[in-house]
């Protein structure tokens, strides 16, 4: 973490938005943006910081100790930034994925698939265990993405855990947390309490997310620090997996109305077949550019 200057929080903030952007398009998540901007560990170890002993920290020691122990300046930079691009940014993205949906889903594609070879990379050694949960990850993954969406419902318990595992799927490289709850059939209620201002249930939901961030983190670190090899592999197989959801020709199946929310059920076809204009040549420029864009992120990562 060493010390940092302003320019090091500004770039933290930059690669925030980055993740903030990713959280916003269905089946992207910022946890593959975070690993591939070098940040991911240090998310995950910060997010852990937050426990009692932390909180003593600040009742022994001052607020200057407690602070430096959060890596509270990290987060700050970091959380700002996603703040930044999920409000100003979610107009300009749904807007894009209404009227350009080939060539921005073309983009999020090589983005994504870049982001396999990233992080299959940092796999210092591959063996068997680590080939097979590899394998066991993608099929996770892509399993989930064929998943279709589940009932509405209201029971406060299960909207803790939805919370708690929307939460966790943000913050694992692959799968978004939104689409997590579109599957489990919280969506409608969640988005229907903000609407509504009901606080019980955007309580249930945010203790839920808290819980589950924070138990989830404790679970990675330990992962990370003694398993990073097989950590790595299953991670990389849930990014390869959740390829499935962002493919960016499809046939529209079924259109399912979850409020005012339009929920569509689609399956992958080839830009040959499409009907309509497949925009190949310029899909494919879109993909490069997300594809090269992996691996930019990388030599700024990696200039430290």
């Amino acid at each position: 973490m060493g010390n940092r200057k302003f320019i090091d929080y500004f770039i933290i903030a930059l690669k925030g938005i980055a993740m903030g952007i990713a959280e916003l398009v269905p089946g992207v998540s910022g946890g593959t943006i975070a690993f591939v901007a070098g940040i991911y560990e240090e998310f995950i170890t910060s997010i852990n910081n937050v426990n009692m002993a932390t909180f003593r920290t600040l009742q022994k020691e001052g607020f200057k100790a407690f602070w430096k122990k959060l890596n509270g300046n990290f987060l700050v930079a970091l959380f700002l930034g996603m703040a930044i691009s999920i409000f100003s940014l979610s107009k300009i993205i749904a807007w894009l994925l209404e009227n350009h949906p080939i060539p921005v889903w073309a983009f999020f594609f090589g983005l994504v698939l870049a982001s396999v070879l990233f992080v299959a990379k940092a796999i210092k050694k591959w063996r068997l265990t680590t080939i097979l949960l590899f394998v066991l990850g993608a099929v996770i993954a892509f399993y989930i993405t064929t998943l279709p969406p589940s009932s509405n419902t209201g029971n406060l318990p299960f909207l803790f855990l939805s919370g708690a595992l929307a939460v966790c799927a943000m913050v694992l490289p692959g799968i978004s947390g939104s689409f997590i709850l579109v599957l489990l059939g919280s969506y409608k209620t969640i988005l229907d309490a903000l609407n509504d201002k009901d606080f019980k249930i955007v309580l249930t939901v945010t203790f839920g997310a808290v819980f589950g961030i924070l138990s989830f983190a404790r679970i990675l670190k330990w992962m990370f620090g003694n398993y990073k090899d097989i950590t790595l592999a299953l991670l990389t197989g849930f990014i390869l997996g959740s390829l499935n959801k962002i493919w960016p020709w499809k046939h529209v199946v079924e259109t399912i109305k979850i409020g005012k929310k339009e929920i569509i059920l689609d399956e992958n076809i080839s830009p040959f077949t499409y009907n309509g204009d497949n925009q190949l040549t310029f899909a494919i420029i879109t993909a490069i550019i997300g594809f090269s864009l992996i691996f930019i992120l990388e030599k700024t990562a990696s200039r430290k």
